[in-house]
């Protein structure tokens, strides 16, 4: 009987996706991409532009490297000291982006390089984190204890984006904070250090929340020098490839996945600049944005997990790009006059968070964009399970993770291209849908039954 780790031994290293998950939320998305965009670069096309290469540029080292380091996870046994190496510079680089000031020399270089290495550390850091877990609970528990942290992952960032916007970023009009206070510490609004801290903060809270992963989860002996883990690596990754040439739906699966993955992530990533540029968003409304579509995407994914018990997952995945591409559309559709592509509308005399039909439309389109992620990423596990031999489901696995991080370059650098070809955001986030659909397609032809 496979011996089981300790409660506190598990939920501590449940809490490193808890401790990460603040870069993803306040960093990458919500809160200092916006602020880039808006307060760093010459225009807000700009700032998407050059987000997207820094983005595409960690996207494709992560999908030359992250395979590799997973199989030396594999083959040396032990996996903290490769958290540790990678947690270093992660924090490093976190905390660099509070000097990434407007009007400074070099707040632009220094934004994108620190955000670039974040990114990578951060990415390296999980591919060891993940391998821990075959070693703390039974096989049969490894979708739940991988369940679990995904949970606490989007509880971690929502507790994140709540302190952030509630206490230290402030909207640069008003002064004030999300709960009407002024900034504490005494953050200059002038300087926008309210968004800038949300490097330092994030962090200070990635080192408070890891440090139990480190004192009370149990590692695994090194069992393999370096050199040897990596030729042994490499042999398994291309033995793993070549099985692809017997399992052509599980194949047509992964590059499905690969397109609509890439698809997703960029949507997210560019969801708050986005909105910034074309609704002219503070990052209070950013932020809230993003507290509404986390809660929205919990409820998806609740919901998707019980209709893929009914329907299927290939229904359900099937449904959830529909969906994607519906909300995708309705947001490159709108600006702050116009709806629709060519729908004016007056200019509404309230002041209220979200008053305005462009605004209200918006937040319905990404509630629709929300509710279709969840399901999204939990129906694909499913679904890979079906279309794969029973005695090969972690090698299966491994290759869902390589499908998912192989191109992750490449919807970033589209959107980075398209917008500044055409300087428009909008004609730069039309480019994710194409994603969508390709991978739309390639479901259709899986056969799970």
């Amino acid at each position: 009987m496979q011996r089981k780790a300790s409660r506190t031994a598990i939920l501590s290293w449940t809490l490193f996706d808890w401790a990460a998950q603040p870069f993803s939320t306040i960093i990458t998305t919500f809160v200092f991409a916006p602020y880039f965009a808006s307060a760093l670069t010459n225009t807000p096309a700009e700032g998407q532009s050059l987000w997207g290469y820094a983005t595409a540029a960690a996207g494709l080292l992560t999908a030359l490297s992250a395979p590799l380091l997973g199989a030396i996870a594999d083959a040396t046994g032990h996996r903290k000291p490769w958290i540790l190496a990678f947690s270093i510079p992660f924090v490093i680089a976190s905390w660099m982006l509070w000097y990434a000031a407007p009007g400074t020399p070099y707040a632009v270089p220094i934004a994108l390089l620190a955000f670039g290495i974040g990114t990578l550390s951060i990415e390296f850091a999980t591919v060891f984190n993940n391998a821990m877990m075959p070693a703390l609970v039974p096989a049969n528990r490894i979708g739940r204890l991988s369940g679990n942290g995904w949970a606490v992952g989007y509880a971690g960032g929502l507790v994140s984006l709540v302190i952030v916007l509630g206490f230290l970023a402030a909207n640069p009009d008003t002064g004030k904070t999300l709960l009407g206070m002024e900034p504490l510490f005494g953050l200059d609004n002038s300087t926008r250090e309210g968004d800038r801290i949300t490097g330092p903060f994030s962090a200070l809270w990635y080192c408070l929340f890891v440090l139990p992963l480190f004192l009370f989860t149990p590692d695994l002996p090194k069992s393999s020098k370096l050199i040897p883990a990596i030729s042994t690596g490499l042999d398994k990754l291309w033995n793993g490839l070549k099985d692809l040439r017997t399992n052509k739906q599980l194949a047509t699966f992964l590059v499905a996945h690969m397109a609509y993955k890439d698809g997703l992530v960029a949507l997210v990533t560019f969801g708050g600049i986005y909105a910034a540029g074309q609704l002219g968003w503070a990052p209070i409304q950013v932020g809230v944005f993003g507290i509404l579509l986390t809660i929205i995407g919990t409820v998806g994914a609740v919901l998707g997990g019980y209709l893929d018990d009914h329907f299927g997952a290939k229904s359900i995945l099937l449904g959830a790009l529909v969906l994607l591409m519906i909300g995708g559309c309705g947001l490159v559709s709108i600006d702050s006059k116009t709806i629709f592509f060519f729908v004016e509308i007056a200019p509404s005399p309230g002041s209220a968070l979200f008053s305005t039909v462009p605004e209200q439309l918006f937040l319905a389109f990404g509630g629709l964009i929300g509710l279709a992620a969840g399901p999204l990423q939990a129906s694909s596990r499913t679904l890979l399970i079906k279309l794969s031999p029973p005695d090969q489901i972690s090698q299966s696995f491994g290759l869902m993770a390589l499908s998912g991080k192989a191109t992750s370059f490449l919807a970033p650098l589209s959107v980075g291209l398209i917008t500044m070809v055409t300087n428009s955001q909008s004609a730069g986030i039309s480019v994710i849908l194409t994603f969508f659909i390709v991978g739309g397609l390639l479901l259709l032809k899986t056969k799970p039954d």
